[in-house]
């Protein structure tokens, strides 16, 4: 089964499933995407007007933080808190979100904002964003926090008849079953789908080679960008001319133009220029790349037919807790002795198969695995002590694990209709939830088996 050039790009190489996709398109608006966040304690973030009152143990006794319900549309995470943050007049520092969510969506979210009063909260108005106060809570909202999303996503455009969408479907969810869940593949929109750079700029900063991570963040071009972006991206690339481009670039390239502004003056302090970024976005840099390089272990393991729901010798287990997440600091490596104890654990879901996120201070697996995640830091001329960034601290990577697979849990096709948009065609609406961390795109490119990812929405 052919996988988009796009995918192959940011690592993705192999599907899960053999099944035949629907095909379909999704975001055909902005509402057919929706993501609400679950909290462990069972607190869901409502699009819809309910707020539940004692998310959190939150109470309206006045405390140190206010936990909110952030809603908002077509949004990124990070421009979002830095408007809301801009409003009530505070840094940036004292808006904190248990995890990052879908731009091209409707999302809701739960956040907390230090030292703000509920009457405060009355002076956010900004369109497309609705913050909805909760109550008050002792510490400050972080990924600790954060159980999940649930999903409700609609797929457009699909040519088949109904009868064929739900024996496809149920075919592809079978299979996923099948091998324990979906593969644990960071998404499309951790590199950027219509310019997949994000893990690009990643290595070369840690590679320490700041000059080309700033020229391909601000000069490399995609086919799929606004005509505008894209024709400013080339002339910067001819020209290196960062005044000129401070002129050239769209108003919408918000994170370029911090960095122009500051290499317009100071042409070459590179390092300089990517600490005009907000902090969570220089992170996300090195952090791409580390995703990269997990997407490329990940299919690797699936080209060779090595299991994603047994382990072999060689490779890391982490146990997972009684709301089924993974205890990534509870890990064991497999040997021999334990190979049958640990298959144990994972048939009955006690242990989940896990893989390197590349650091400084992460340990590779051993055997098959190892040889493959070996190889393939070979072939991208990496050793782990890259990841130590000397001249961006900040930023450096120490490693850790991440399963290979993760639960699809309360899957349900709610409906099959006509898609009145194109009335030969149909449309299906769906819902389900994962674990935080992991990406609705992985289950809707298995669902979808999309042959050109722009044009299906991804």
């Amino acid at each position: 089964m052919i996988v988009p050039k796009l995918e192959k790009q940011v690592g993705i190489a192999v599907y899960a499933t053999k099944s035949s996709g629907i095909g379909g398109v999704i975001r055909r608006s902005i509402e057919d995407f929706v993501v609400e966040e679950v909290l462990v304690d069972g607190s869901k973030a409502s699009v819809g007007s309910s707020v539940k009152k004692n998310a959190l143990g939150s109470s309206q006794n006045k405390n140190r933080y206010l936990l909110c319900v952030l809603v908002k549309r077509n949004w990124d995470t990070i421009s979002v808190v830095k408007a809301v943050a801009d409003q009530l007049g505070v840094s940036v520092g004292r808006v904190q979100t248990a995890g990052l969510k879908d731009a091209r969506a409707v999302t809701a979210q739960h956040i907390t904002i230090e030292d703000v009063s509920t009457e405060e909260i009355q002076k956010v108005r900004a369109k497309d964003i609705d913050v909805r106060p909760v109550g008050y809570v002792r510490s400050k909202l972080s990924s600790y926090y954060l159980l999940g999303n649930s999903f409700r996503i609609t797929i457009s455009s699909i040519k088949y008849s109904k009868s064929i969408i739900k024996k496809r479907v149920a075919q592809v969810v079978e299979e996923l079953s099948g091998i324990g869940g979906v593969p644990n593949f960071f998404g499309h929109q951790r590199f950027g789908t219509t310019r997949p750079i994000t893990h690009l700029v990643g290595k070369a900063l840690i590679k320490e080679d700041f000059k080309n991570a700033a020229m391909l963040f601000l000069a490399k071009p995609s086919p799929h960008e606004h005509p505008a972006s894209r024709q400013a991206r080339e002339v910067l690339r001819e020209t290196k001319d960062f005044k000129e481009a401070l002129h050239d670039f769209p108003k919408q390239l918000r994170y370029e133009r911090m960095m122009l502004n500051h290499l317009a003056e100071n042409s070459d302090d590179y390092v300089g220029a990517f600490r005009r970024l907000p902090k969570k976005l220089q992170e996300l840099f090195p952090q791409a790349y580390q995703s990269y390089l997990f997407n490329r272990f990940l299919s690797r393991r699936i080209e060779l037919g090595l299991p994603l729901n047994k382990a072999e010798v060689g490779d890391y287990v982490v146990h997972v807790d009684r709301s089924g997440l993974p205890m990534i600091a509870m890990n064991r490596v497999v040997t021999a002795e334990n190979l049958s104890e640990i298959n144990h654990a994972i048939q009955t879901g006690k242990m989940r198969l896990a893989l390197p996120l590349v650091g400084f201070k992460q340990h590779p697996s051993l055997g098959l695995q190892g040889e493959i995640e070996k190889q393939i830091l070979e072939e991208e001329n990496v050793e782990t002590g890259d990841f130590k960034i000397d001249a961006m601290p900040s930023i450096s990577l120490r490693g850790e694990l991440r399963a290979a697979i993760t639960p699809l849990n309360n899957f349900s096709v709610e409906e099959i209709e006509n898609d009145q948009a194109e009335s030969s065609k149909q449309k299906m609406r769906m819902s389900f939830t994962l674990n935080r961390s992991s990406y609705a795109t992985i289950i809707l490119r298995e669902l979808i088996k999309p042959r050109n990812l722009i044009k299906a929405g991804f």
